[in-house]
């Protein structure tokens, strides 16, 4: 036997604390009444009442309680064998590592903040395989497409500006990585999310982009930080905080570069979105855009379905109310018998 929801276990706290409340009751209704009249007086006036229906009714309220209670715990007992079909996309998450990603215009950093975005779409995922990128002067797959949404939490935990050596945001790259890690599969149902907050240094990101889309990719980038931008944060070696500055001495902004995150967008048919609006981009992009794509099919399996049966102690829950309604606390009254 299985239970489907378990959650609901505590409320049996409810069947001792009802069978306690009618014994404290029938012993507070007997002390009362014997204040009122003497035991003689009392048996007399009781007689037409009894008793034992007065018990019946408390247990059947109790039962009744108990089944109500179990049907909501929904037991399960005999099963049956389902085909499941297992449905979804190869999405991969391609997240900028540069120093540039340490700029606290969002709180408490740009890439403490993507990392939460990512966290939450992973937690919206249902069949869909997830992969993840790291880049920022070159890029690494950190994580291959896997359906152990735990595992790709913990390799995104560990993402950091150190995490890529070279520095510099080289967003054509992170894109040739993406797709490679989609060979051995059919070119299509290949989403990416591009993650960046600054302005790609090499020159051949479209060729990359042209690529993706050959291969069927769609791309969604996604734009990290304020429009107007943000100085980059460095640490001294006594803890002290400067920025990054150019060599005439003024403090370099980070920005982005929106035009080439739409061009990206427009050419393989994905959305532009953007971390710091104030909204929640890619929990949309993916209700709203990924979620209504065509998906495939994964793998299929056989499982155990077991059969929900809350419906017979539900039945006798009513059953014990209604018959606790109908049970008058009276006693059978016989005619005497006329003799001839």
């Amino acid at each position: 036997m299985q239970f489907g929801s378990l959650r609901f276990l505590w409320l049996l706290i409810l069947v001792p604390a009802a069978a306690a409340f009618y014994a404290w009751a029938f012993r507070s209704r007997r002390v009362a009444l014997m204040r009122f009249a003497d035991a003689k007086l009392l048996d007399h006036l009781l007689q037409s009442v009894s008793r034992t229906k007065q018990k019946a009714k408390a247990v059947l309220v109790v039962s009744g309680i108990l089944f109500a209670i179990l049907a909501l715990i929904e037991p399960k007992w005999g099963y049956h064998w389902e085909e499941v079909k297992r449905k979804g996309l190869d999405l991969i998450v391609a997240l900028d590592v540069s120093k540039s990603m340490l700029a606290e215009d969002i709180k408490p950093n740009r890439l403490e903040a993507a990392k939460r975005e990512v966290k939450s779409l992973i937690n919206l995922l249902r069949g869909d395989r997830i992969g993840i990128v790291s880049f920022s002067g070159s890029a690494f797959l950190q994580c291959p497409l896997t359906l152990d949404y735990g595992t790709a939490k913990l390799f995104l935990d560990y993402l950091d500006t150190d995490s890529v050596p070279k520095g510099g945001t080289d967003i054509g790259g992170a894109i040739r990585t993406a797709v490679k890690a989609y060979e051995g599969h059919e070119k299509k149902h290949r989403v990416l999310i591009l993650m960046t907050d600054g302005e790609d240094l090499e020159e051949d990101v479209m060729e990359a982009v042209e690529e993706a889309k050959k291969q069927g990719v769609v791309i969604f980038p996604i734009g990290i930080g304020k429009q107007e931008g943000a100085p980059i944060p460095l640490t001294g070696e006594r803890g002290q905080k400067t920025f990054v500055k150019d060599p005439e001495g003024k403090v370099v902004l980070s920005k982005l570069d929106p035009v080439l995150l739409q061009k990206i967008a427009l050419l393989t048919g994905g959305k532009k979105g953007s971390i710091g609006a104030g909204n929640f981009p890619l929990e949309e992009i993916y209700e709203e855009e990924v979620s209504k794509m065509e998906k495939r099919e994964l793998e299929s399996s056989r499982q155990k379905r077991y059969e929900h049966r809350f419906q017979w102690p539900l039945f006798l829950s009513l059953l014990c109310f209604v018959a606790e309604a109908c049970l008058s606390e009276r006693k059978s009254v016989r005619k005497a018998e006329v003799p001839a």
